[in-house]
């Protein structure tokens, strides 16, 4: 952790459904202590209310790469949650395939030895794909902490995935 008054964490998501439900999260990890920074891939941004977003965390939230003669508008980031996290997403981690901000930072925090934790929000069908169980464990040997997605995985009234927050949160400050 670094010498700030609060820890911070970067708070990942891609395009599945309980993205929509961002602001939980938010609202959880700032209860307990942290200093919490948006990041969204695009698709997930067109999806929630980012301005919402930023006023409640006191940071932009980032979608796209900066340019290179801009400052980093977020601080350094002492811990991952990266929830929630797509089928799509979750093996371009793995492959180290870097082709959006959302993926490029877990990426790069990850080798950096951020403490990384993925909440996966994947189709039971897509995980019988050859390639999701593989890379579960290639990023576990790596050190991420990959939560059960049928422990937090619920369906809302309207048939869309939605997370339980709070387990998820619970499962990420007991790990960091």
């Amino acid at each position: 952790m670094t010498a700030r008054d609060k820890p911070v964490v970067y708070l990942i998501g891609t395009a599945a459904p309980p993205v929509r439900e961002l602001a939980e999260p938010v609202g959880l990890l700032r209860e307990a202590g942290w200093e919490v920074c948006v990041v969204l891939s695009p698709t997930a941004a067109s999806w929630v209310e980012v301005d919402a977003l930023a006023e409640r965390t006191g940071h932009p939230v980032r979608v796209r790469p900066r340019l290179p003669s801009e400052r980093d508008p977020l601080p350094q980031a002492d811990a991952v949650l990266a929830a929630p996290v797509t089928f799509n997403s979750l093996n371009k981690i793995a492959a180290g395939i870097s082709d959006i901000l959302a993926v490029s930072l877990v990426n790069e925090l990850l080798v950096s030895g951020v403490p990384t934790t993925a909440a996966p929000c994947v189709k039971p069908v897509l995980r019988q794909h050859p390639a999701y169980p593989a890379n579960v464990r290639l990023l576990a040997d790596a050190g991420v902490r990959l939560l059960d997605p049928d422990a937090l995985t619920n369906r809302g009234t309207d048939g869309l995935a939605t997370f339980d927050w709070n387990t998820t949160v619970t499962e990420f400050l007991g790990w960091v």
